[in-house]
Order: C-alpha cells, then structure tokens, then sequence
C-alpha cells in the first residue's frame, strides 16, 4: 500500500502544471536577486503567457543576438493605441536576453508596477542571472575585434527609457511589429487587438526605400531620446518615424551647441554629402561625448552607417 501512495504521489507531482509566472514579485516592490525568481521560463522554455516577440526593425547594440518576451498576467489584456507604443497593464513585464552564439549575457527586464516601470538589469553566471544594478563590463570579442560589453546600470536605464519625466519600454511598438505577430498576441490573450496601420520596413531589407529604411533605422536607435518629449529633446534634433518637419529631422538643421560632437561640421544632414553630416560622423564614432547613441554600444554599426550614407548621398541639394 506504501508503495502505491507512493507512486500515485510521484505520478500527481510529475502530472501538476508547473509554477506560473510569479505576478507578487513583479508587482511588489522588491528587487530580486536572480531571474529566476520570477519564474518567467521553466525548463528553459516561456512559462504561460509569456510570449516571444521580434521586431522588423531592431536596436543595434554591438551585433548581440537578442530574444525578447512579453508577460502579461491572467485577467489582463495590453492595449494597441494606434502605431506606437502598446500600453502594457501593470502587473506586466518585458524581457530581453542578448548574447552571441554560444554565450548568454545578460536579460534586462522591465516591470510595469503601479509606482510605473522598473528597469532591472541581470547578468548571467552558469544557469541563472543575477541582477547587478550597478551595471558591469564583460570582455567578448565580436566579429574579430575584441570589446569590453556595456551592462548599463539602473540609472543608465532612465537615459534611454525616461519620457516626459517617466519610464516607459521603447521597443514593442505596433509599426516596428509585423502583422502576423499582433495576431498571435491577441490569439494568446495578452493583445486587445492587431491594427493592421502602417509598419517600419526591416532595415536591411533592400527592396524597401532606402529613405524609409533610414528613417525606420533611426525611429528605433534614436527616436527614444530624440523626440519632442524625450531626453534629447533640447538638441532640437527629432528622429521619430512620425516627425514631420524635415529640419527637425536633422536635413540642413545646425547644432544647438557646437562643440568636438559636431567634428567642426555645420549641419546634422547635409544633403547629398553625407562627409559634411555630423549625424553620420557621431554615428561612425566610438569615442565617449562624440559617439551617438550615447550608451549601448562599443562598436560602429557598419551597416547601419552605410545605410545612413546612401540615404544622404541620394538626397538632392534643394531637399
């Protein structure tokens, strides 16, 4: 009889749904010590409702592989509000893993508690990641050239993801998502719905534009902070797909203040001489105060700065 109990007690345990996603903790004010603690995968797969996500066009950051998630709790649906950000419900997290082939990182996670978002930054060490507010470095060496990878620390978190005086995600917005994916998340209930409104072309896609291809690149590597209402936005330099004004978007726009930024250039964009446009010569530099993006990256993004030439080179003059 004792050994019947107890196989019908090892077959309950192995049959029992695994542990769901931990909502007190991302709700809660508390900072965990390892990613695991959430419980956001289990068994290295996604555990229920958290859900992989892509993006057509990405943020480089050193050529690290990334693979994003998005965990929305049980009773609760995000919201897409015509073609930018998702208005994620609190209780609700995003995961990012990067990496190269072999070699996990870090995951960043960010945490929609009522106080607003919190940004957690966690390095991994063997099976788990442990969080590391101050940030760290790790020595990688990517396509050939050895670099010292960026953890940001917390605070350097709010450089990239504070608008309006707020923190907020940057990422899953419905232009940067392809039409197909919307439709999985509102099949898994997590999305109220898939607008099918105008998307940002992959930016290495050739068949594309090569303006929109450049305008999509710059939305999504500087649009977070060059925006009417982000970080950046007394440079006067606005980045945003949904910019309008092309003298805000840099074409014949001089610096608010020179400085070694400029390189002694006179405008961000100068058109059809993209060796006159200080944007592209911050974008091709790695030196600290010169380089743009600002944080993120250690590297140039070849490229990325190759898109960006061909997209000044082809401007007229009178643009």
């Amino acid at each position: 009889m004792k050994r019947a109990a107890a196989a019908l007690a090892w077959l309950l345990l192995a049959s029992a749904a695994p542990p769901s996603v931990d909502d007190a903790l991302i709700a809660g004010d508390t900072l965990p010590p390892r990613l695991s603690d959430f419980r956001f995968f289990v068994g290295g797969e996604p555990n229920a409702r958290v859900h992989p996500y892509t993006l057509n066009t990405p943020l480089f950051s050193d050529y690290a592989e990334k693979a994003r998630f998005i965990y929305v709790p049980p009773g609760k649906t995000a919201r897409a509000i015509g073609e930018g950000l998702i208005d994620f419900p609190v209780g609700s997290a995003l995961i990012k893993t990067f990496g190269y082939p072999g070699r996990t990182l870090e995951t960043r996670v960010l945490l929609h508690r009522a106080s607003g978002w919190v940004a957690l930054p966690y390095v991994w060490d063997g099976r788990d990641a442990l969080l590391k507010r101050g940030g760290t470095r790790i020595d990688v060496t990517v396509h050939g050239q050895p670099i010292s990878y960026p953890v940001p620390n917390q605070n350097q978190c709010k450089e990239c993801h504070q608008s309006a005086g707020a923190l907020q995600p940057i990422g899953p917005k419905v232009r940067n998502m392809a039409q197909p994916l919307l439709a999985d998340l509102v099949r898994a209930g997590l999305l109220d719905r898939a607008p099918a409104g105008m998307k940002l072309p992959h930016w290495d896609d050739t068949a594309a534009p090569v303006a929109d291809r450049a305008r999509a690149y710059f939305d999504v590597n500087c649009g977070h902070c060059h925006n009417r209402a982000g970080a950046a936005s007394n440079s006067g330099l606005y980045l945003t797909w949904e910019e309008a004004d092309p003298v805000a978007r840099g074409i014949g726009k001089t610096p608010v203040a020179a400085g070694r930024g400029s390189g002694g250039l006179e405008v961000a964009i100068a058109p059809g001489e993209p060796d006159k446009s200080f944007l592209l010569y911050r974008m091709q530099s790695t030196e600290p105060g010169v380089a743009m993006p600002e944080l993120g990256r250690s590297m140039t993004h070849t490229e990325g700065v190759a898109l960006v030439r061909d997209y000044i080179a082809g401007m007229h003059a009178s643009h």
